[in-house]
């Protein structure tokens, strides 16, 4: 048997999150048995372990130890997309790490290896995955520093792919003080692809100048929309990532879009009614803030808004690119995609109103790892 962490939302209109006893898995053929040794609490892994329609201030817990049960009530609005979900406890973890403690014929050689993957179900104390889906890590790489080698680092070198697939320069990334922007910053910098960062506060402008980026735009500062126009103009970026959805106030992807225009207009030199012929184009990637993403169009009528997404992406790149961005996440893990942590928590403190609260609230600077294995 093994522990798993799981969440369920029940028809009252409550999710529930818990700690399971399953059987532990045997690997098949193709498989290897992972015993998990580290796992990140990733903003794409808070949909489904409290969703972000559940009201954290409604938060009551039962029992104790193991079988200790959080349970939040979800807004009203928002029940009917949890339809699909009542009365299924489902396993959480997008990705992790660990050592392959057994494996089927095909396999064999993994074990002993220090791996990443991105399986889901990763808040377990083993899980069972086809040994193609893991990234075999290089001596003395520990599974604390491999347990965000997938989400962060692929995303981050998927936007520089994009951009090259879809025949842009430079780049435009929100949230640029995350961990994965900071990835980003580094990437670009190695590449020397221009990269206009956007953040919200000071500290996070001086963060990203000590490593190295060059244009940082603050959405508080009073001339954000002057500076981010005169670092379009610098770049000549015509695509951005967004993190937020919303952000400021829910404006900042149209700002984005208009501040491409302004620049592009500044470029050509020439007027139109229908804006400049250059092509812009933003991805929203996340759900960062749920303010209503606003669009106040004047920004002519080249220009593209759209949802951006890892997996469906990499059928894009192409399987032997995917292949070079998994072996250079392998090969540069603890220092261009090298993820920190405030805090190692255990199932148990994962279940800690405190500590729900404090991951819930997504700050920059502050990273969950879950060790499932931690008393």
């Amino acid at each position: 048997m093994h522990k798993e962490i799981r969440s369920t939302v029940t028809s009252d209109g409550t999710i529930e999150i818990s700690i399971a006893q399953v059987e532990k898995p045997t690997p098949k053929d193709h498989e290897v048995l992972i015993r998990v040794e580290a796992a990140p609490i990733n903003p794409s892994d808070l949909g489904l372990l409290i969703s972000f329609a559940a009201d954290l201030d409604s938060l009551q817990v039962t029992g104790a130890g193991d079988e200790t049960v959080v349970s939040m009530k979800i807004h009203e609005q928002f029940m009917r997309t949890m339809t699909a979900r009542i009365g299924q406890s489902m396993p959480v973890g997008n990705e992790g790490s660990g050592v392959v403690e057994a494996a089927g014929t095909s396999a064999e050689g993994l074990i002993g290896a220090t791996v990443g993957v991105a399986g889901g179900a990763m808040y377990a104390g083993y899980r069972c995955v086809p040994a193609m889906n893991c990234l075999v890590m290089e001596a003395g790489t520990t599974p604390a520093q491999a347990a965000s080698s997938f989400v962060n680092p692929l995303t981050a070198l998927g936007f520089v792919e994009t951009m090259k697939l879809e025949n842009h320069t430079a780049l435009v990334h929100t949230a640029a003080a995350s961990n994965l922007g900071q990835m980003l910053v580094k990437i670009c910098l190695d590449a020397d692809i221009p990269l206009v960062n956007i953040v919200r506060k000071s500290e996070q402008v001086e963060l990203l100048k000590n490593l190295g980026a060059q244009y940082i735009c603050n959405t508080s500062d009073a001339d954000f929309m002057p500076n981010l126009i005169d670092a379009l103009v610098a770049t000549g970026a015509t695509l951005g990532f967004d993190a937020t959805g919303g952000g400021n106030g829910g404006k900042l992807v149209g700002q984005i879009l208009s501040a491409m225009e302004v620049a592009a207009n500044k470029a050509s030199g020439e007027y139109s009614r229908y804006g400049s012929e250059t092509y812009k184009q933003v991805y929203i990637y996340g759900g960062l803030d749920p303010t209503p993403t606003v669009l106040n169009r004047a920004y002519g009528m080249q220009w593209g808004l759209g949802g951006w997404l890892l997996t469906p992406m990499i059928g894009r790149f192409g399987m032997q690119t995917f292949q070079q961005m998994r072996e250079r996440v392998a090969s540069e893990i603890n220092t261009t995609f090298a993820s920190h942590y405030t805090r190692h928590i255990s199932f148990q403190e994962m279940l800690q109103p405190d500590i729900i609260r404090a991951y819930a609230r997504q700050a920059t600077g502050e990273k969950f790892l879950v060790e499932p294995h931690k008393d």
